[in-house]
């Protein structure tokens, strides 16, 4: 299958159900792609379709806080690609992606951030994930680095 010309960008949102990941040409979300799938069974799968029908510029993943599997996970991949194909890969919160909302943490703890600082704190009652692809890629904050966020709550 021959690729399209023109260069696109992938935003992966992979730290909560679903996984999202959308398509953005020249910085606008053009396709948006839901998986209620592991991110270990479905997220090669999903950007490997993409990589053999769209010329892929960059990418950029939420980094953290969030599930460490599917962040650990989509780090080695995201890395993999860049060594093997040259794809270009950022990181940014995912705090950006949720309005700032509470993330799932583990129990009853969520990660809020407060004065540019993330921390975790003990909710009663469960908060809704909802995380959203952003129409324009210019709405996301990159990260200074690609690292992983592993921020772990005391336990």
């Amino acid at each position: 299958m021959q690729k399209v010309s023109p260069r696109y960008k992938l935003l992966i949102v992979s730290i909560a159900s679903p996984l999202l990941i959308g398509l953005y040409e020249e910085d606008v979300l053009i396709k948006e792609i839901k998986s209620e799938e592991k991110t270990s069974e479905i997220l090669l799968k999903i950007i490997m379709e993409i990589v053999q029908k769209y010329t892929i510029a960059k990418i950029i993943y939420t980094s953290g806080p969030g599930s460490y599997m599917a962040i650990k996970l989509t780090f080695i991949t995201l890395r993999s690609l860049e060594i093997l194909q040259g794809i270009e890969f950022n990181a940014c919160d995912a705090f950006s992606l949720n309005q700032n909302n509470p993330i799932k943490a583990m129990g009853k703890l969520y990660f809020i951030k407060e004065n540019n600082t993330i921390i975790t704190k003990k909710f009663d009652e469960a908060v809704e994930q909802r995380f959203e692809l952003p129409s324009m890629l210019s709405e996301v904050a990159i990260l200074n680095n690609n690292k992983p966020m592993y921020i772990l709550p005391a336990v």
